[in-house]
């Protein structure tokens, strides 16, 4: 035993160290919990020796809130030992379990070879297995490394184990090489040597590339944070300029406190080149307002300078003061380093006393500089306007200013020149403009002239499909009546025929068969007067004279046509007459008078068309 903590590594715990009692297990789970550590609960045998793990452990204690979750596989971290060197060999033990028993295999042979670690493998491959093994002993000797997800079995001695954690897979590697026995058997078919290697399964690359796609992700975004948050704030947005925006910037530029917002605004305006032969008068003005800032700018420079010289004033007096009660301390420290009263103070005193009036004269004589310095820089400006009072130095003065009124004025002048210049350039572009719309060709008037005649089809069919869904409304509520019509017609047909069923009964049993069929012939007509009652509902009467006018005009010009013409014909027809008359309007006032009109479908296929005929007269000889 004590050999195999050895080889198992550096996690032995010597409760010595320790000044709680290692079993009990709300004290271990708080030391646990501190070192960042997760504890593993294998149910069953424990994996490792009894001076790794600790009794009493209670499996189900997780770590504090706050405390990164660390990987319980990693060596010297949790309960897996660290990776063996070379030179220390492992140890194994026997495994007891309930319906087996693991033996390891001889420690002088080599370690069982492995393949490569998938990425996020979670799924091992077990060969070796004894055929007599169920999924039930599978699971209870495998499920001591972590929660098992899935057991895939086969018919030939091996399995697949998923698990659900990736750390979950070394421990169930360690049981490579060790021989399984079921109970006490001896039969073949009861043993065999395990064979646990890395299985390469598409779940577990297809999380693995999940997660890995996830925390690209994560980064990406992380990355894009932090670029918009380096990213310096853009400008606000600029408007274009039109006359609205101009006197609303005009507003703005009258008001201190939105001035150099408004300032900015125009000189983009200029810089775009809106100013132009048509807005030069606003863009003048609203100049001219900046213009008349400048009178208040002078203005406040000369309180802040007036404030300044106050403020100088009165730090000078502050230094004065201040400067006097240091010359009053460095008094004091001199009285007090005379005999009469030195001789009377301790050696330590007479050393804190003198090092404290070095350090006053030190502050003393820097401060008394200070205030010497703002004296000679006051006598050297008054010095400064005493030469500019004498007529010897007045001249080059006033040359300088000359000087400097000459070359604002040329530059002024040069300013006026550049801006007459552009205006001129943009008389001469809108000269051309004019020019080009006075010659145009013929081509852009006829497209002008399509495009008008393309608006007006646009309207008149607007208006042709208003109309088509009024009529649409109307067709269906005349629908809905003709169905209420119908139903109610069916209902008293219904009655009608069960009493004459009854009267049929009756009148066998008394008078034989005669009657009934003139009850039978009684009822035809009636229905007739039904119908005819819905066709005079359906034929309303002429609501103008205009529509009779229209009526005798097509009933001609149908007359003329035996064959019958369509709509479109028509409609050519009578535009000519009245050029307010729209196709629609003819086609309802025909489907109001289906006595005279009928409309009819020639023609198969593409070549289908619906032509009106003119039929009054063969109402007339059927009658």
């Amino acid at each position: 035993m004590a050999a195999a903590a050895d080889g198992l590594g550096s996690i032995t715990l010597d409760t010595s160290q320790l000044n709680m009692a290692v079993t009990d297990p709300a004290a271990w789970a708080t030391a646990m919990n501190n070192l960042g550590m997760v504890p593993v609960g294998l149910a069953g045998q424990q994996l490792v020796t009894d001076s790794i793990c600790v009794r009493g452990f209670d499996p189900n204690l997780s770590m504090m809130s706050g405390i990164t979750p660390l990987n319980p596989m990693l060596p010297g971290m949790g309960l897996v030992p660290q990776p063996p060197t070379a030179e220390v060999p492992v140890i194994k033990e026997i495994i007891h379990c309930k319906s087996c028993t693991l033996f390891p295999p001889n420690p002088n042979l080599p370690p069982p070879s492995t393949r490569d670690r998938p990425p996020g493998c979670k799924t091992v491959f077990v060969g070796g297995l004894p055929e007599n093994a169920t999924e039930e002993i599978i699971q209870e000797v495998f499920e001591q490394c972590g929660d098992i997800t899935a057991i895939r079995k086969s018919k030939k001695n091996f399995c697949h184990i998923r698990f659900a954690e990736e750390f979950m897979v070394d421990k169930a590697i360690y049981l490579s090489g060790y021989r399984m026995r079921l109970g006490s058997s001896t039969d073949k078919k009861d043993s065999g040597r395990l064979h646990v290697d890395f299985a390469q399964a598409r779940d577990d690359f297809y999380e693995w590339e999940c997660k890995q796609r996830m925390l690209a992700r994560e980064e990406r975004h992380r990355r894009k944070m932090e670029e918009d948050r380096m990213r310096p704030p853009s400008p606000p947005a600029i408007m274009h300029y039109s006359e609205h925006e101009a006197t609303l910037l005009a507003e703005k530029l009258k008001d201190d406190s939105k001035f150099p917002e408004a300032t900015t605004v125009l000189l983009t305006w200029i810089e775009r080149g809106e100013v132009n032969r048509r807005t030069a008068n606003q863009f003048y003005s609203m100049v001219q307002l900046a213009n008349s800032h400048v009178r208040r700018l002078m203005n406040e420079k000369a309180t802040h300078e007036q404030e300044m010289e106050q403020a100088k004033e009165t730090f000078k007096t502050a230094l004065m003061g201040i400067l006097t009660q240091f010359e009053q301390i460095v008094a004091v420290f001199n009285a007090s380093t005379r005999q009469k009263a030195w001789d009377h103070f301790s050696k330590a005193q007479r050393k804190n006393i003198d090092i404290w009036r070095k350090h006053s004269e030190e502050l003393r004589n820097a401060h008394s500089e200070q205030l010497m310095g703002i004296r000679r820089e006051e006598e050297m400006e008054m010095s400064d306007d005493d030469s500019t009072g004498n007529p010897s130095n007045k001249r080059p003065r006033v040359d300088e200013s000359a000087l400097a009124a000459q070359a604002y004025a040329l530059k002024e002048e040069n300013d006026s020149l550049r801006w007459q210049l552009d205006a001129y350039r943009n008389e001469v572009e809108l000269l051309k403009q004019e020019k080009g719309q006075l010659f145009r060709t013929e081509e852009s008037l006829t497209k002008d002239q399509q495009l008008q005649f393309l608006r007006q089809t646009l309207q008149g069919m607007q208006q042709q499909l208003l109309k088509i869904q009024e009529e649409l409304n109307n067709k269906k509520l005349e629908l809905e009546q003709a169905r209420e019509e119908h139903t109610h017609t069916q209902a008293m047909l219904k009655i009608l025929q069960e009493q004459l069923k009854k009267n049929t009964k009756e009148l066998a049993e008394t008078n034989g068969h005669n009657e009934p069929q003139e009850i039978n012939v009684m009822t035809v007509p009636l229905v007739n007067q039904d119908r005819e009652k819905n066709s005079e509902k359906r034929s309303q009467p002429l609501k103008s004279e205009k529509e009779a006018l229209l009526i005798g005009i097509i009933s001609t010009f149908l007359h003329v046509h035996p064959f019958g013409a369509n709509i479109e014909y028509l409609w050519s027809y009578m535009q000519q007459l009245d050029s307010r008359i729209s196709a629609n309007e003819i086609e309802m006032l025909l489907m109001r008078l289906p006595r005279m009109f009928k409309q009819e479908f020639t023609g198969v296929g593409a070549t289908l068309e619906k032509r009106w005929k003119f039929c009054a007269f063969e109402g007339i000889k059927t009658t």
